[in-house]
């Protein structure tokens, strides 16, 4: 199901103010992370994705910087927040990807987003298409805003699309449940804890 050749492994907003202790968001997250096991799982989803030749792609997150959103007509509710706890803000640790989460030479890093879909106004699209992948598994930061949508986007532009259970988080378990058991079968192709991605992983590298 996962050809290494044509599979990919999208990395979503890994910074330090969502998944280290001490960031900005991460007080909202750690109750559910710590409930699903988050960074272990992100672990092991990058190790064996690694590991079997799945392509790593860091999607990550605008990093503020002075005046973004000031002049817009319509900024969103997470873009004033962005805005006003300047989260993931470039040149501070907050917007330092974590330290277990840094690019490897063969990792590709696409063009930061600036809302919820890692695919819109970014060149993830055609990063994705050069390498000839058809499959996308989603995981990181946050299971109902970023996930969601980038899952959705990648849905839309003919991807085969994965969810992980258990390698993304929320700030509520409410907005996990909605995550995967409402609006995920609406768009996902897969919906699986770490576990099963990891084996699933494992046997198309023994299949190659």
């Amino acid at each position: 199901m996962y050809d290494p050749r044509h599979t990919a492994v999208l990395l979503v907003d890994p910074y330090n103010d969502f998944i280290s202790e001490g960031g900005k968001a991460w007080p909202r997250v750690e109750s559910v992370a710590q409930q699903v096991g988050l960074l272990d799982n992100l672990r092991a989803v990058v190790g064996a994705a690694r590991a079997t030749g799945v392509q790593v792609v860091f999607v990550p997150h605008r990093r503020w910087e002075p005046g973004d959103y000031e002049t817009w007509d319509h900024p969103n509710p997470t873009q004033v927040s962005i805005m006003e706890r300047h989260s993931f803000a470039r040149g501070t640790w907050g917007g330092e990807f974590h330290p277990d989460f840094q690019p490897q030479p063969e990792d590709v890093v696409v063009h930061e987003h600036w809302a919820q879909s890692g695919f819109a106004n970014t060149d993830l699209d055609m990063r994705l298409k050069q390498r000839g992948i058809t499959h996308v598994v989603a995981i990181g930061l946050l299971a109902n805003t970023c996930i969601e949508s980038t899952g959705r986007f990648a849905m839309e532009l003919g991807y085969h699309v994965t969810l992980v259970r258990d390698a993304t988080a929320a700030f509520l378990p409410e907005m996990m449940h909605a995550a995967h058991e409402l609006n995920g079968p609406t768009f996902a192709h897969a919906i699986v804890t770490t576990a099963e991605l990891v084996e699933a992983f494992g046997e198309a590298r023994s299949g190659i």
